[in-house]
């Protein structure tokens, strides 16, 4: 007969398992979308596709904090941004007098495979789907409210 303590171990290691195995997975989906996203910036430049210098907001309108990033905005709605040197951005920060004063500092996020994961209906794109529509808009990509 098993034991109430033996039985907890047992869980205890399945649970941590299954945590490992997720995250083995999302680092392997990682190295993958970053090496997209930096072939990407690499065929932007080669294209010469014009490059802006990346807006963060709080929220879905104005105001805009500088970033000092430079790069291409990736979603019409300017909440992702790639940099030249092929890093990925959530274009999001808190809002603030310092930050509209001083600008805003982000650090490079991971990039998913799936842009919008969990988000409502028709919000969710494969990123290499993502990529490939903005390539092709070359500089006819305009960015809702920028």
């Amino acid at each position: 007969m098993v034991g109430a303590d033996d039985w907890a171990r047992r869980r205890r290691e399945a649970v941590q398992e299954h945590a490992d195995r997720i995250a083995r997975t999302r680092a392997a989906e990682t190295v993958k979308a970053r090496e997209m996203i930096r072939t990407f910036a690499g065929t932007a430049l080669e294209r010469g596709l014009a490059t802006v210098p990346l807006l963060a907001r709080a929220g879905d309108g104005p105001p805009t904090y500088r970033t000092g990033l430079t790069g291409w905005y990736l979603t019409r709605d300017g909440s992702l941004g790639v940099t030249t040197d092929g890093d990925y951005y959530h274009l999001s920060s808190p809002a603030g007098l310092r930050a509209r004063l001083l600008g805003v500092h982000l650090r490079p996020a991971d990039p998913p495979l799936q842009v919008g994961r969990g988000a409502r209906d028709g919000e969710s794109m494969a990123l290499d789907v993502l990529l490939a529509l903005r390539l092709a808009a070359g500089d006819d990509w305009a960015v809702q409210g920028l």
